[in-house]
């Protein structure tokens, strides 16, 4: 065996949020409807086997957040919700402040640092029906809401991300059709996508003028692409791809500068929107970068160039009509979730980040291996889920090599440490180190909780030179 030690003070933890584990459609407490809650009540069948959240945080987080404790985590990062602070998007619910002041209370006892997400695809009814991210009257609430954190948590969060992989919400509400509205626009996808950009540095300005302590950054869900081959048809496609996919998000917010090669390609084919505001937005963008970055990783991003010239009179989405996907033969796979395995792509994203990104202090924010129907991996009243130690003993190590070699790499996230409800999937399929019996609530240790339970207390990894591909 060989062994691998992490840096006094490593964040080691998981990652969950509101919408996830605290929805207000199952609670009689104070907060409005989300895009969820909506559209699991009118549309029930979207959603596997129709199950929505009942991990219910809200009555269960001092046992809970506890459980984090007894696996050696020395941080987690949840999300406060939007609508349950600002039940009308003015008015500031006291009972929704007392409740998450309970929480960093529980953080603070078990001696857990908080990482705190402000959005995690949880819009506001209200905001989504003003024509949500779409709209600049929505991105100047996102502001407010966020003033409204810091002057109410400031002293108390060390760490604040102001969305979490926002380019899913303009995939799923406006290029895919994975989210509610499902409405399928390009125009309106790349207005969305300005405007997080823009709702993100406004923050982050009203977070530089408030008296909060800690960091701010956000948290986006990267990985270099990888062509096909060394065409350079399949080159370009690789290149079109990051700037759709995260370098839209990433260039602004690091760099403070929007890719303008992303613009003249849109604007070649008459896609990029009027943003009338435009000028004064990349003022803003230059004057508000962030402090911390959090990385989420599952899988490789694959591409390769389109076969055919595409059909611009369809809707126009980026993997059409400016670069394909690509499957490599013979991939490992996650067969539940179809999903490649590869853990180097974690190593070469946080390359990217010391030799491009100016090093930027960043942790990997989720990481993890979903698996459907565990229950068949039970012995003994344990789930065996030695398939997820060692995908996570892979990632770890990757990490790890780009640290050794400079990467400034604080801290590992898992997603999430119980299993909890995820978007139209459900409870399909499993994360957690924790099971979750639907039915009862009931709580039960995975054998990966021993396993994560002993890294984080030694600080160290252990693994067998068989594990690095």
């Amino acid at each position: 065996m060989q062994k691998t030690e992490f840096p006094k003070n490593f964040y080691w933890g998981s990652a969950f949020s509101a919408p996830q584990t605290e929805p207000n459609g199952n609670l009689k407490s104070s907060g409005t409807n989300t895009i969820w809650d909506f559209w699991y009540k009118n549309d029930k069948e979207k959603f596997f086997e129709g199950n929505f959240a009942i991990n219910n945080f809200k009555e269960n987080y001092q046992n809970d957040i506890k459980i984090a404790k007894q696996i050696n985590m020395n941080s987690l990062r949840t999300s406060f919700s939007w609508s349950r602070i600002l039940p009308d998007g003015k008015n500031v619910d006291k009972e929704a402040i007392d409740y998450y002041n309970k929480v960093l209370d529980e953080f603070d006892k078990n001696n857990l640092t908080p990482f705190i997400n402000m959005f995690h695809f949880d819009m506001p009814m209200w905001a989504q029906e003003k024509g949500g991210w779409t709209s600049r009257e929505v991105v100047d609430a996102f502001a407010y809401y966020g003033k409204v954190l810091f002057e109410n948590f400031g002293n108390r969060v060390k760490y604040w991300f102001t969305f979490n992989e926002p380019i899913v919400s303009v995939e799923g509400q406006y290029l895919y059709g994975w989210h509610y509205p499902n409405h399928i626009d390009f125009n309106e996808a790349m207005l969305a996508l300005w405007n997080t950009n823009v709702a993100h540095s406004l923050v982050v300005k009203e977070f530089r003028k408030s008296n909060a302590k800690g960091e701010i950054g956000i948290i986006l869900n990267i990985t270099p692409a990888l062509p096909r081959s060394e065409d350079k048809l399949d080159l370009e496609a690789a290149k079109i791809a990051e700037l759709f996919q995260w370098k839209s998000y990433l260039d602004t917010i690091v760099k403070g500068v929007f890719p303008e090669e992303l613009i003249n390609k849109l604007k070649e084919k008459n896609l990029w929107p009027n943003i009338k505001t435009e000028q004064d937005d990349k003022k803003l963008f230059i004057k508000n970068k962030i402090d911390i970055l959090g990385v989420n990783y599952y899988a490789p991003l694959r591409v390769k160039a389109l076969d055919h010239e595409p059909d611009w009179s369809k809707p126009v989405t980026p993997n059409t009509h400016f670069f394909d996907i690509y499957t490599m033969p013979d991939a490992r796979m996650n067969i539940y979730r179809g999903w490649e395995i590869f853990p180097k792509a974690l190593y070469s994203m946080l390359k990217v980040l010391k030799d491009e990104y100016g090093n930027i202090k960043h942790y990997v924010s989720e990481n993890g291996m979903g698996v459907q129907d565990e229950e068949r991996f039970m012995q003994n009243g344990v789930i065996n889920d030695d398939y997820r130690i060692e995908f996570l003993k892979e990632h770890i190590y990757w990490m790890k090599k780009a640290m050794d070699e400079g990467a400034n790499c604080i801290g590992y996230h898992t997603w999430a440490y119980i299993d909890n409800w995820s978007w139209t999937n459900a409870y399909k399929n499993r994360y957690g180190f924790i099971s979750l019996d639907i039915k009862t609530g009931e709580r039960t240790f995975k054998k990966s909780a021993s396993w994560f339970k002993k890294l984080a207390i030694d600080n160290i990894l252990e693994y067998d030179e068989s594990i690095i591909n």
